[in-house]
């Protein structure tokens, strides 16, 4: 039990699920299938291709159960999975398919409302314009660069975790990070 005790607790799961346990796999979908889908969406800046996308890291998180082997975070081994399925998706064109806007439902109902603690439209409509700006930025990144970034910024890996992640070494991360944040500065260096 040694080595078993020494697993954090998402890969001792996956190691449940690779025994036959679905509640297991029920509990890691249920962990993880909104931080894929948000991660996967910055990626690919599409909603619906991001949907899709996290349905299909899960089908082979759940076909490769067999095989799985924790000799990393269980986070690691998904997150490869989303990397790569995003990094093939661009690549094929898919997530230019049906550009969406990230702006949620419009309208709402009218509700009791206190101007004094809420943004103004100008201040709601300068801080959606900055948004779009940065993830348009990051979007125009380099593949690997962006993944770096989203995955050190949004989903707070470490370095090692994302070196395995992108299959490559510490000090490679941090140089694609380096360079990607270098642009990135360049591009937003307007908004500062």
């Amino acid at each position: 039990m040694g080595v078993t005790a020494a697993l954090d607790y998402d890969a001792r799961l996956m190691l449940l699920v690779k025994d036959g346990d679905s509640g297991s796999y029920a509990l890691l979908l249920n962990k993880y299938r909104g931080p894929v889908i948000h991660f996967l969406y910055r990626m690919v800046q599409n909603q619906s291709v991001a949907e899709e996308l996290a349905q299909e890291v899960f089908l082979r998180v759940f076909r490769g159960r067999g095989n799985y082997e924790p000799s990393a975070k269980f986070t690691t081994w998904l997150f490869r999975i989303a990397t790569n399925l995003a990094i093939n998706s661009l690549r094929d064109g898919k997530a230019e398919k049906n550009q969406e806007q990230l702006d949620g439902p419009a309208g709402g109902g009218a509700g009791l409302q206190v101007p004094d603690r809420r943004p103004t439209a100008e201040q709601v409509l300068v801080y959606r314009v900055k948004l779009e700006e940065v993830r348009q930025a990051i979007a125009q990144l380099p593949e690997k660069q962006r993944a770096a970034v989203l995955m050190h910024k949004y989903e707070e890996m470490e370095y090692s975790q994302i070196a395995k992640v992108l299959g490559c070494s510490e000090p490679a991360v941090k140089s694609l990070l380096f360079r990607a944040y270098e642009c990135l500065r360049g591009r937003l260096a307007h908004m500062a």
